[in-house]
């Protein structure tokens, strides 16, 4: 099967245009393709993972990746799928979270001469002069379509600022400045960046008549990527100094019947063929599935090391056993307790397990807090000096662990 039919059977193709033209420059490794991220925190995220997985997928088959760093977009905000404005961040913070990402990447993709490249939008957009980019760009947009576009009519009745209504013409200028300095001849994106992509298409189109027609061609990723970031409770990060892969395991571990095998079709590297055999699986086979999805998407974030350490410990706890040697652990300071001891709401929000005191109120009142397996929390409940000196295993619900020791 070609790369790209290999693409479709995974579900990962929602709409194309162009799209013989894109069936023969990715079958045939000719693509120079790039997909744009926006520095918003210092790591990525599993929302990004799709993104990540297909770039390894095309440039194993050949093509080159272009990695788009959002220093210069990151400024501005895109307002698609929100509800409110991102905040803004200092030029610092998006730099450092620019080296943070492509740390990060390197783990997925390989960096590069002809392999892939990294390049930061901030590098042109930044000495853009605005009178001159109204002249070279400004006629070539229709502010009828631009607010007819999904990701603006979301946010007109809310109120959309001049400077969210300007990150459309900064994406669609990325693509026009890519094609003409770097040769990229593909975007992809999640359909929420279906409009911006298609102005941006349109734009080279425009500025460059006919003759670039046939190398301005967009791929739209489906949109599962991005319901993966938002279905998770507090963001689940591929940086194991913020999610730690026990954590990213027990995450992908825990997927809804209903998504597991449409999540290893879409992000696992493991044949089609095998996949396919998958589909007539119920009940516990379904369990199976989650544990082959969570260890080979942990094995190819973190390690296979990190990948067997996760699966090893996620079966101990789960078959009541008391290996709890990769369980994420907090570690206290004698400073924390009050005469010895710390009340569970408090040791709640140290172990970031609830954002809220209230939040871990009501966990605690509910049942839903379990101290090593066994004592169900109370408001009344405190964790002594020497019980934390041997550490304390708490579990959040039926499927969130944690150990504090001091």
């Amino acid at each position: 099967m070609e790369i790209y039919e290999e693409l479709q059977a995974r579900g990962l193709v929602a709409q194309v245009t162009d799209e013989e033209e894109i069936r023969e420059l990715v079958n045939t490794g000719k693509a120079k393709f790039y997909i744009g991220f926006d520095p918003t925190a210092d790591s990525l995220h599993v929302g990004h993972f799709m993104a990540l997985c297909l770039m390894k997928r095309l440039q194993m088959a050949g093509n080159q990746p272009v990695v788009l760093i959002g220093g210069g977009t990151g400024y501005v905000g895109d307002p698609s799928g929100r509800s409110d404005m991102r905040s803004m961040m200092t030029p610092e913070t998006i730099q450092h979270n620019c080296e943070c990402f492509k740390k990060q990447m390197e783990r997925f993709i390989e960096f590069g001469p002809d392999k892939a490249i990294m390049v930061n939008n901030a590098d042109w957009l930044l000495k853009l002069n605005y009178i001159d980019l109204l002249r070279e760009v400004g006629a070539c947009f229709s502010v009828n379509n631009m607010l007819r576009a999904e990701c603006y009519k979301q946010r007109m009745e809310k109120g959309l600022s001049f400077l969210e209504f300007n990150y459309m013409i900064m994406q669609s200028y990325d693509f026009y400045y890519l094609f003409q300095n770097y040769g990229v001849n593909l975007q992809f994106g999640g359909d929420d960046q279906w409009s911006n992509m298609l102005f941006g298409t349109d734009l080279i189109r425009k500025k460059l008549g006919k003759n670039a027609s046939a190398m301005t061609i967009t791929l739209l990723m489906n949109s599962e990527g991005k319901k993966m970031g938002k279905t998770a409770k507090g963001a689940v990060w591929l940086d194991p100094n913020k999610t730690s892969p026990f954590e990213f395991y027990q995450y992908w571990r825990n997927v809804g019947d209903e998504d597991v095998l449409k999540c290893i079709r879409m992000l696992t590297f493991l044949p089609l063929e095998e996949i396919d055999k998958m589909d007539k699986w119920e009940g516990s086979q379904l369990n199976e599935a989650k544990e082959i999805l969570a260890y080979e998407l942990t094995k190819l974030v973190h390690g296979e090391e990190e990948a067997n350490h996760a699966k090893t410990a996620s079966k101990a706890l789960f078959a009541g056993g008391s290996d709890d040697t990769h369980m994420p652990t907090t570690k206290l300071e004698e400073s924390q307790l009050t005469d010895g001891s710390i009340g569970i709401l408090e040791l709640m929000l140290a172990l970031k397990l609830t954002g809220t005191k209230n939040e871990a109120r009501r966990l605690v009142q509910q049942g839903g807090v379990t101290i090593n397996d066994t004592e169900k929390a109370t408001l009344d409940t405190r964790i002594t000096k020497e019980q934390l000196t041997e550490g304390v295993k708490i579990r959040k619900g039926k499927k969130v662990y944690h150990k504090a020791v001091l």
